[in-house]
């Protein structure tokens, strides 16, 4: 066989695959369906005919080949999280990473916590099959009270705990158009709890996922994976999917017991999106989930035996539905309007919980003269919470009502044309807690051509306190019957303050090659944990540890990613984070909880993956992560690897091997939570089947 006939091969294989010459990011062959350029191409390819496109590569020489531009189109990606407002990166003044499905297909995860650990900044730790601690810029823990996550637009933070529950949060991979990752502050638009950074889930529209498509597999960790969609048409101008999803968890490990933290959870869903003319888009969308997971716990009570081990299986179900209707009107103005209703039933083993949310958000944009951009918008929320008692943990009052309003305003002044740019804003909020909060930022953007951007910003955010921080009440033995400790919330508690200041600089210097670094200094005051009080014994037999604005701290760091299409068949992608933090309790406190703890986020993290194109219908991705030792966990390297065959234009084939460096790690141990019973995360493998029309 010649070189010609080898780089000719390779050149075929670009286009099937997805790096198109120029090589610009494109859905797999599996999701072709619905375009009849593409089935036509597929069909004369499937004959013996040969696409045109590739009768023009097959005729370039060697020295032609060398020549052809490869576009890694890192500054054109699109974003809308950074400003509520169609963009791109190189156009963003923040720190943003966008995952694109062609990432997630490649990288043979099948959790959005497993999709996040290739974005630079964001910490992902797993505790037990369904558990995981996630977070961007530091404090992590079970309860990562300073990241907000969203699915389209949806919140799905807890009030109650604080943080994101993702054992009760998921999507359907195969419908995700791109995930957002914000880093920094994004409170001036998404408000209170958007404090290190946002995760905006983004799937698509029903429109783009026509016909019927099935995932399946099953191995030796993940048991069984089963993905069902079909999508088809509603008259003229309307389109909707319905899907079905199914996954099955094994345990995990225990040095010296064994593991009781296996999951399996089914969720069904449907979209709807309708286009009655060319300025409107009203979309209706809804999900339903039923969880069940293995899982252990610390039960405290006042009577002997004073404390045991709770084993048993945690039910988790809800579901939501939401409704958006918006109008572009062309030249920077428009409107949208969004509501959605949620439930979720947590029956844990020591606070089962019921949460119900309505919210209701508006915005609209319009240009003012020729270099003012404005943006702004209002909202409210209600939630409703309800906890049960087990033993001696409770919430005082059991039931409470919580209420968020809010308004934003934010100004886009272009400086000079397609060049410089400022942004300022704030989020002006209300809410049951602490009352009246207000977020500002000013943001500066410089690119002096499409290539490259320079940009600093200055935020204010806020992290209001959760309910378990302002209601809990829990007993622990200490040394029973003589003393106790009484866990107690603090309705006095002001909201987290922090003021960040960032700086960037990204650029494309060729072609193939592109890259992005962010450098952060975060200040925070007011950080919530348990401040222990005197020990009273022995004129009382209860120490009481109330949570407490209990400390301040600074964070600071850099992110740098990169990505480099080596030839027309390899592209290399890499990032590197790198963290201090340094907490300083308030005199006279000792805190004792979590987000005091500075041991808890790596300050070190490396991601590389290599991806290649074997042949015209073979891929192998190898992805390769180290994380450093955090206060209770040894650092560790671990290694991903995805073998793929696309046997036919609509079915493929693919074999993934996790963790392949060590037969099991820990990687995080949260022991000031009795919620986060942590088991190791062993080596696996599983294989999976892809079929569309």
């Amino acid at each position: 066989m010649s070189i010609r006939t080898v780089l000719s091969a390779a050149c075929a294989t670009c286009l099937v695959v997805g790096y198109s010459i120029p090589a610009v990011a494109q859905a797999p062959a599996t999701q072709a369906h619905g375009d009849p350029a593409a089935e036509q191409s597929d069909a004369d390819a499937a004959d013996g005919e040969t696409p045109a496109e590739l009768d023009d590569i097959l005729k370039l020489d060697i020295e032609q080949l060398g020549k052809v531009d490869i576009v890694v189109p890192s500054m054109d990606i699109e974003v809308t999280s950074v400003t509520r407002t169609e963009s791109t990166v190189g156009r963003s003044a923040a720190a943003v990473f966008v995952i694109t499905p062609e990432m997630i297909r490649r990288s043979g995860a099948t959790t959005i916590p497993d999709v996040l650990r290739m974005a630079p900044g964001v910490e992902v730790a797993r505790i037990s099959s369904s558990k995981y601690a996630i977070t961007i810029r530091g404090f992590n823990s079970y309860f990562s009270n300073k990241l907000l996550v969203q699915i389209d637009g949806r919140s799905i933070y807890s009030p109650l705990y604080g943080g994101v529950q993702w054992d009760t949060h998921s999507v359907m991979l195969q419908d995700v158009e791109r995930i957002e990752v914000i880093r920094g502050p994004g409170a001036t638009v998404w408000g209170s709890n958007a404090v290190n950074g946002i995760i905006n889930i983004i799937t698509k529209s029903s429109k783009d996922t026509q016909g019927p498509l099935v995932f399946s597999g099953a191995g030796t960790e993940q048991r069984a994976v089963a993905n069902t969609r079909y999508g088809g048409r509603i008259g003229n101008n309307g389109y909707y999917r319905v899907y079905q999803t199914y996954m099955d968890w094994d345990h995990g490990f225990l040095a010296n017991a064994r593991a009781v933290d296996d999951w399996h959870r089914t969720q069904t869903g449907f979209r709807a999106d309708f286009n009655p003319n060319a300025c409107d888009t009203f979309t209706i969308q809804g999900d339903w989930y039923n969880s069940v997971c293995g899982d252990e716990t610390t039960l405290y009570s006042v009577t002997p035996p004073y404390s045991g081990e709770l084993t048993g299986d945690v039910g988790l179900d809800g579901g939501n539905i939401l409704a958006r209707y918006s109008r572009d009107q062309g030249e920077k103005r428009g409107w949208a309007i969004q509501s959605y209703f949620s439930r979720d039933n947590r029956n844990t083993l020591i606070l089962p919980d019921k949460l119900d949310m309505i919210d209701v958000d508006f915005q609209h944009q319009f240009p003012v003269g020729q270099q003012n951009a404005l943006i702004w918008g209002c909202g409210y929320r209600f939630n409703k919470s309800r906890t049960g008692t087990v033993g001696a943990t409770r919430c005082d009052p059991q039931e409470r009502d919580l209420n968020l309003s809010s308004c934003f305003v934010q100004d886009e002044i272009t400086l000079r044309e397609d060049e410089l740019f400022f942004t300022v804003g704030s989020k002006f909020e209300h809410n049951t807690y602490t009352g009246f909060e207000y977020q500002p930022t000013g943001r500066l953007l410089w690119a002096p051509d499409p290539r490259r951007a320079v940009w600093g910003a200055i935020s204010r955010a806020v992290r209001i306190p959760s309910r378990l921080s302002e209601e809990l009440r829990q007993i622990r033995p200490i040394v029973p019957p003589v003393l106790f400790a009484q866990l107690r919330g603090n309705s006095a508690l002001e909201a987290e303050d922090m003021m960040a200041y960032e700086m960037g600089y990204r650029a494309q210097p060729t072609d193939a090659f592109s890259w992005d670094v962010a450098a952060f200094f975060n200040k925070y005051e007011n950080v919530i944990a348990v401040n222990p009080g005197p020990n009273p014994f022995p004129f009382s037999s209860t120490w009481v540890f109330p949570f407490d604005n209990a400390a301040s701290a600074e964070t600071y760091g850099f992110e740098l990613t990169s990505t480099l299409q080596v030839n027309p068949w390899w592209r290399v992608t890499g990032c590197y984070s790198f963290l201090q933090i340094q907490v300083h309790p308030y005199p006279g406190v000792t805190p004792s909880y979590s987000d005091a703890n500075e041991g808890f986020s790596p300050h070190n993290r490396l991601y590389v993956r290599s991806s290649w194109d074997l042949a015209r219908d073979v891929e192998l991705d190898v992805m390769v992560r180290y994380v450093d030792r955090l206060a209770d966990v040894d650092k560790y390297i671990a290694m991903d690897a995805r073998l793929a065959w696309q046997v036919t234009a609509n079915l493929g084939m693919a074999l993934v091997a996790q963790n392949l460096c060590d037969p099991g790690h820990i990687e995080f141990i949260d022991s000031s939570y009795d919620y986060a019973y942590s088991t190791g995360t062993p080596a696996g493998f599983y294989g999976v089947v892809t079929w569309n029309y």
